[in-house]
């Protein structure tokens, strides 16, 4: 009897255990467990969550494909979904409900709302569960069956470029959108119509073969600047030719100021994956070269975004769920005076080179002007093939922004090598060095190598001399007696090998390695592996300005930049840099210096001249790079300097002081 106890106590046991294994989910539970995939955004299973009577209604399909595309088009993130379980269950046996809140960011902003979740008792499979009568308020609160979700967008308006006068550099302005009534162009029409588009007849019949054009429409095949007022009138001259004002980026200085302010363009797929994580979409226009590019999410603003539920009902009003304004892009306004921007682009006339102009006491900078250049509302327009490859194929590269480069300096380099002489006392401004000739080399270890100068004579060389006839020799022999780590130790606090905080980005003005005492010797006058670019020069000739005391200035081309910022303090003490001034305005006054050919009576300029030889070797012929960089000594507001690219055999240095002259005498 005792053992038959024993075993039905065991079955028993068993029994329990079983059933409390087995034991059905509470409402509570199963909602829980719903709302954590809803959380990890697993729609799929989610679906298995949802009553037959909801299930009726949607498909599994439907039902995932509609919350990945919802949330994937309004860019859903920090999703959270929530619930208390209320004290007491609201419902009879087999239903239940519960009070949810929903959170999310999407593309407009937050969204929020609170719900009803009601959970119902069913019976599947033989076994009894809690189910979801899901419905589509579950998605957002206030969309029923049948209603659908509305994104709209609000461009921002592109901030401009302005000058220090408020002139544009970069506007947003109106073009013509030339097109053509669909069906009413032959392929006379088309033939005449193509050549004034910069575009083949093919091009202009598959733009009006679209799926989307239907005859009668307007087919827009390309737009046209409104300054270009004699190819518009030949194209309204054909029939079947219509225009439209539309909205555009304008550059109303043009080729003058291309390389400084570049042009914008439709993003493209590559860009758009490295921006996206910064609020770009792919209906954006970005900027494609130069500050356009440089500034652009100061420019470009933030489009304004609503997400609207579009009720079916026509008697019902659609409901805003979130909503971001416009916020217009910046105005951002420059040190740039527009109009001598204009003026220097205008003396290189075409030229190959580079040129700047700064205030020497406040770091303005004034203009930056690459040369020569293109067209950018061209660029924003569109190109022909035809003229993209001729601007490509171009020997001069108009497409190259030569003031961000660095070049070598050649004998505008020597102010800096006698500050540095100066500074280490192995120059004395009155101590004469006996040169002989138009060659020399320090021994004959140099071989067949020379350093050689342009004004040969037989009386000695002080620096006053050097400076005015711009002596390569006396500079070579200075740069040997100053030493390499001496000279590169001074070089680099004129700033070389450091990235100057600037705006637009400008390569590194560097020293080169100097690795034998030929580099070192050429290095002293500009030659060698030296490199600067033009910004860069302006600053080291600041300290050589009265005011300056001695410092470099920083170049600033922002106009809510400080003013007069000290990039290098005490670069050239005071009485050194007025030893070197006082040179550099006989290098212009006196009439066998370098640059007399600037000499502008009653406006006392100073400034230096160099000629930079480009070539592989010595006793080949190469090219050579004329400088000039000259100052008001009275009145310091302006410092011009120019590099002129291939002026071998026309007058070298000659080419851009003469140009240069000229930029000072309409502004003086």
């Amino acid at each position: 009897m005792k053992k038959l106890i024993g075993i039905l106590f065991l079955l028993l046991l068993s029994l329990t255990v079983i059933a409390g294994c087995s034991k059905e989910p509470t409402p509570e539970e199963r909602f829980s467990d719903y709302i954590a995939l809803w959380n990890q955004q697993k729609f799929a299973k989610m679906y298995d969550y949802l009553s037959n009577d909801a299930k009726k209604n949607i498909t599994k399909e439907q039902f995932t494909s509609r919350y990945e595309k919802l949330y994937e088009d309004l860019q859903i993130t920090d999703l959270k979904i929530d619930f208390k379980k209320p004290e007491k269950d609201q419902g009879d046996k087999d239903q239940t409900q519960y009070s949810f809140t929903a959170s999310m960011n999407s593309v407009a902003g937050p969204i929020k709302f609170a719900q009803q979740a009601r959970l119902q008792e069913e019976e599947r499979d033989n076994k009894k569960n809690w189910y979801v009568n899901w419905n589509t308020e579950f998605i957002f609160k206030g969309m029923k069956e049948g209603d659908t979700i509305s994104i709209k967008t609000t461009a921002p308006k592109r901030g401009e470029i302005l000058d220090r006068n408020g002139s544009g550099l970069a506007v947003n302005g109106q073009v013509y959108e030339v097109g053509v009534v669909a069906g009413k162009a032959d392929d006379s029409d088309i033939a005449q119509m193509a050549p004034l588009l910069k575009v083949t007849p093919e091009q202009i019949k598959k733009a009006l073969g679209a799926g989307w054009v239907q005859e009668g429409q307007f087919v827009p095949l390309k737009k046209v600047s409104m300054a270009d007022k004699e190819r518009v009138a030949k194209l309204v001259a054909l029939e079947p030719v219509q225009t439209r004002k539309v909205e555009a980026r304008v550059y109303p200085y043009g080729p003058s100021a291309a390389q400084l302010v570049g042009y914008v363009g439709s993003i493209t797929a590559d860009e758009l994956e490295k921006l996206k994580d910064k609020g770009y979409t792919s209906r954006d226009v970005i900027g494609k070269r130069g500050l356009e590019q440089v500034l652009d999410e100061r420019l470009k603003g933030t489009s304004g975004v609503k997400v609207v539920i579009k009720k079916k009902a026509e008697d019902e009003a659609d409901v805003v769920l979130a909503e971001k304004p416009v916020a217009d892009g910046e105005n951002v306004k420059l040190t740039i005076d527009a109009e001598l921007q204009k003026s220097v682009f205008g003396e290189l006339n075409g030229e190959a080179g580079a040129s700047a102009a700064m205030n020497p006491l406040t770091g303005e900078t004034l203009a930056l002007v690459s040369s020569p250049s293109f067209d950018p509302n061209q660029a924003v327009l569109g190109f022909s093939a035809a003229e993209w490859k001729t601007l490509q194929e171009d020997p001069k590269k108009p497409l190259t922004t030569r003031f961000k480069l660095g070049f070598a300096p050649g004998s505008v380099m020597k102010p800096l090598t006698a500050a540095i002489g100066l500074a280490n006392g192995t120059i004395v401004p009155p101590e004469a060095v006996p040169i002989i000739g138009k060659k020399w080399q320090k021994d004959k270890s140099w071989g067949n190598y020379f350093v050689t100068r342009v004004h040969a004579g037989t009386d000695p060389v002080n620096l006053e001399k050097a400076l005015v006839y711009s002596d390569n020799i006396y500079f070579a022999q200075a740069a040997l007696d100053i030493g390499k780590e001496k000279f590169v130790a001074g070089l680099k606090k004129f700033g070389f090998d450091e990235d100057l905080k600037y705006p637009f980005p400008l390569e590194k003005s560097v020293p080169g390695t100097m690795g034998s005492e030929i580099a070192l010797a050429d290095s002293g006058y500009g030659q060698g592996q030296v490199q600067m670019s033009i910004v860069h020069l302006m600053s080291a000739y600041t300290p050589f300005v009265a005011g300056s005391e001695g410092n470099m200035i920083k170049p600033v081309l922002l106009a809510d930049e400080e003013l007069g910022q000290v990039w290098k303090a005490a670069v050239v003490p005071p009485d050194d840099a007025g030893v070197i001034a006082a040179d550099l305005r006989k290098v212009v006054s006196e009439e066998s210096g370098t640059a007399n050919d600037a000499e502008i009576k009653g406006y006392p300029l100073a400034g230096k001249t160099g000629t930079a030889e480009i070539k592989q070797k010595q006793g080949e012929t190469g090219t050579e790079n004329g400088w000039f960089i000259a100052y008001n000594t009275d009145s310091p507001s302006l410092m011009v300097a120019m590099m002129v690219e291939n002026v071998q055999g026309r007058g070298g240095s000659s080419v851009p002081v003469k140009k240069v002259k000229n930029v000072f005498e309409k502004w003086k």
